[in-house]
């Protein structure tokens, strides 16, 4: 474990570090080579005298480099945020809608168009014939809930 105790070892450590952060973009790599810099230089001030206080230094200073570039880097290049609805039932109501099957009366069940796609829909109690528009009052289970456009 001496050759963790050596300054050479720790610059050409940092070196391939800094060096292979072209090849695997990301900002690890070089952070880690900038730690290994960093003990490089501890290493050959006399601070870092075992192989383990020079392990511990090296994942510290590497662990607090990357922290703190996310930090740095999330504060000044924020990411395009939105916060959509997320509540695909308040999306569905009041749009329009073709019957394409009866619906009712009563609790019968008929079909309609919606997004391309036949959907199984419960009227409001009344008739509601084929090929009249509806809007969508409520999701009931699988169920549109609809009512005839007046």
């Amino acid at each position: 474990m001496d050759i963790l105790l050596t300054f050479k070892t720790w610059l050409i450590l940092g070196g391939i570090l800094a060096f292979a952060e072209i090849f695997v973009p990301g900002g690890i790599l070089l952070n880690l080579g900038i730690a290994s810099l960093i003990v490089a230089i501890g290493v050959y001030l006399g601070l870092l005298e075992t192989w383990v206080i020079t392990l511990t230094s090296w994942f510290i200073l590497a662990s607090c480099l990357l922290f703190g570039m996310y930090f740095f880097t999330n504060r000044l290049f924020k990411g395009d945020e939105r916060i959509e609805n997320v509540d695909e039932e308040l999306d569905l109501y009041g749009k329009e809608v073709i019957v394409i099957d009866n619906i009712g009366p009563g609790t019968h069940f008929g079909r309609v168009e919606f997004q391309g796609t036949s959907w199984t829909a419960l009227g409001d109690g009344t008739e509601i014939p084929a090929g009249t528009k509806a809007t969508i009052v409520c999701k009931d289970n699988i169920a549109l809930v609809v009512e005839p456009i007046k």
